[in-house]
């Protein structure tokens, strides 16, 4: 859990922005037309906006934050979307009183809710397609945390991998502008980082391949995580392995290596296949 060892002295609020951006891709083979639409229908209800919307509840927890505000929208023919405005500190009742439960969402707001904004959300949309040739589908969430004050978003990093089948990871965090102490110093980071890394458990890291490019300088770091490991099961949507050869077994793995790899670099690197 990230927390500041000292609780810093400052002139006023602490200022500071805190920005993570999370993208996990969730990569599949569903070779026919109708495994294809059944491979997005069921992400589509996996992943509805009342799941994800429990998802984003549970990281405000995780952050200790509070909820001020939830907009949430399901899209046809597919994806999903979740806004939560969130505040560091209690909420008195007189303010709001918002529970989560089960996706059902109680709320109660006055006024004055904009008062707490504090610039703190959480968001998250979703993005399941296939590709029209080589059998492969892709499932895309998009998570940003942002947090002004002493709260930080990196503590929800653990849950939010978990919560999802995460093939490819992307870990943007950054942190933004100033806050000063008594003296009137700025201060541009309240707390020590060197690599995303350092906040992700370390079982979970065994599994993935990782790299860093971080600018220190600009309070700014980035991490790429890519499954080390094909378990080729786990990639075939309604088929069993034991139908399949050997040979397609390994064609298969072949296609979901190429295309998390091609994620991973950011690159088409790969020819297409006939």
């Amino acid at each position: 859990m990230l927390g500041l060892k000292k609780k810093l002295a400052l002139y006023g609020f602490n200022n500071l922005t805190k920005s993570l951006s999370f993208n996990i891709y969730d990569v599949s083979y569903a070779k026919s037309q109708m495994e294809k639409k059944e491979y997005i229908e069921y992400i589509d209800e996996q992943y509805n906006s009342d799941r994800l919307t429990q998802i984003l509840c549970n990281v405000t927890d995780t952050i200790g934050a509070h909820i001020l505000n939830i907009s949430k929208q399901d899209y046809d023919p597919q994806g999903a979307s979740v806004n939560i405005l969130i505040a560091e500190g209690a909420m008195t009742s007189e303010d709001i009183d918002l529970s989560c439960n089960q996706g059902k969402l109680k709320q109660l707001q006055s006024e004055t809710i904009h008062a707490h904004l504090d610039k703190s959300h959480v968001t998250v949309h979703t993005y399941p397609e296939h590709h029209p040739d080589n059998s492969i589908s892709t499932f895309r969430v998009d998570i940003d945390v942002s947090t002004c004050g002493e709260i930080s978003p990196l503590n929800a990093l653990n849950y939010l991998i978990s919560s999802f089948d995460s093939d490819i990871i992307t870990i943007d965090y950054k942190v933004r502008g100033f806050t000063r102490d008594l003296q009137g110093k700025k201060l541009f980071i309240d707390h020590n980082i060197k690599s995303i890394q350092d906040y992700i458990d370390k079982d979970t890291l065994r599994n993935y391949d990782a790299i860093d490019i971080n600018i220190l300088q600009a309070n700014t770091f980035h991490t790429k995580m890519m499954i080390k490991e094909i378990k080729l099961q786990d990639y075939l949507f309604n088929k069993d392995i034991n139908d399949i050869s050997p040979k397609k077994r390994l064609e298969i793995t072949d296609r979901l290596r190429k295309e998390m790899t091609e994620i991973f670099s950011g690159m088409n690197i790969f020819q297409e296949e006939n």
